[in-house]
């Protein structure tokens, strides 16, 4: 269920469920989405069942695209 991975720089931590639901990202399978810049502690886009912080950066949007394709 939980995921953790590292791409383009960034730390994912994210929950995968094997089908979507009503609360993944697009009603996708991802519940819960977390992406920080290695070895940092701000987030820059937090899902949980909603967004709390929304990848705006164009990095962190790109990861984020990146991320939604593979797993959700």
């Amino acid at each position: 269920m939980w995921k953790t991975i590292e791409l383009d720089g960034f730390k994912i931590e994210m929950k995968v469920y094997e089908t979507g639901s009503e609360y993944g990202i697009d009603q996708g399978k991802i519940s819960k989405l977390n992406i920080r810049k290695i070895g940092k502690t701000k987030d820059l886009a937090n899902y949980d069942r909603g967004w709390d912080t929304v990848p705006t950066k164009a990095k962190v949007a790109k990861v984020y695209r990146k991320v939604l394709k593979m797993y959700n």
